[in-house]
């Protein structure tokens, strides 16, 4: 078992939000995300982003026990990330 794995053991926990926060933070500051949001597209909707109006989803969230991992994270327009708050994309 990995490291960020045994941490996920307390998954939706206040230090794993805490500690899932902090990576996200980092994320959003790599070249990875800086080039993924440049003329990127909504997940969820569609629509055209940049810089400004991209906004990173977890996939799974992080109260759920989802990673800020770039297999977890996608680009979304706000009203998107808004709408599915603590949701996971396979809620009904």
């Amino acid at each position: 078992m990995g490291r960020r794995d045994e941490q996920n053991l307390d998954a939706g926990g206040d230090a794993h939000v805490r500690r899932e926060r902090d990576a996200a933070r980092e994320l959003r500051q790599s070249r990875w995300w800086k080039n993924l949001i440049q003329n990127a597209k909504c997940h969820y909707c569609g629509v055209q982003l940049n810089a400004k109006t991209a906004t990173m989803d977890h996939i799974l969230p992080v109260s759920r026990g989802g990673c800020s991992t770039k297999g977890n994270v996608v680009a979304s327009c706000k009203a998107c990330n808004t709408a599915k708050r603590d949701h996971s994309f396979l809620d009904p």
